[in-house]
């Protein structure tokens, strides 16, 4: 799915990963552990993790480093498999299999959510898609249409788009003493005349 993703980005500047030299698909691909990105902070615009996070051995970890290279402004986009589509339903009824995409663990974007949370960021849309009837292929465009029309949590799939929390930073204004060296500061507050001053005044009076 790669290159089909990279051919839809308007980003025409993009990396492939591979964690190793033998999967790469091309000279210019990101070689390096998946929890160990070979990138600064803040140097990208947008990471795609698609179908990653349910086979990884330490998906939090994933997760925080592709957030860590991503830019205030950028975004990270996530494809998983969902537990509560007609597939992920049917995975504890089936025997287990070592190829994808019954292999892993399938989570709920709710889940998700909180993982996002921990690294302050924050879901903006969920999408769903590869809605189904039990028993039959994802292959049925009416059924899919308006699966997708009405955003329903029942698809075998999902995309999160997820960006940074917006931190608002909290102006403090200093608080001015009311008087200095016995002079008021601000307006032209009214003096308090002892009665020893009263007395002179009378005098010069």
């Amino acid at each position: 799915m790669a290159p089909r993703l990279t051919d839809m980005c308007p980003i025409r500047h993009s990396l492939s990963w591979a964690p190793t030299r033998e999967l790469a698909e091309d000279a210019s691909c990101l070689i390096c552990p998946p929890d160990r990105l070979a990138l600064p902070d803040d140097s990208v615009s947008l990471v795609v993790i698609h179908h990653l996070l349910e086979v990884v051995p330490e998906p939090h970890r994933l997760l925080q480093e592709a957030t860590r290279v991503v830019a205030d402004d950028g975004y990270v986009i996530i494809f998983g498999w969902s537990p509560l589509g007609v597939e992920g339903l049917n995975r504890p009824w089936l025997k287990p299999r070592d190829s994808l995409p019954w292999r892993g663990r399938w989570r709920t974007p709710g889940r998700l959510r909180d993982w996002l949370a921990f690294v302050d960021f924050e879901i903006e849309r969920v999408d769903y898609c590869g809605f189904r009837l039990p028993g039959s292929l994802p292959r049925n465009a009416s059924l899919e249409s308006f699966g997708r029309r009405h955003n329903l949590p029942l698809g075998d799939t999902y995309m999160i788009r997820a960006r940074r929390r917006v931190q608002w930073a909290r102006v403090v204004r200093p608080r001015l003493p009311a008087t200095t060296m016995g002079r008021p500061l601000l307006g032209n507050s009214p003096r308090v005349v002892t009665e020893h001053e009263r007395e002179r005044l009378t005098e010069v009076e």
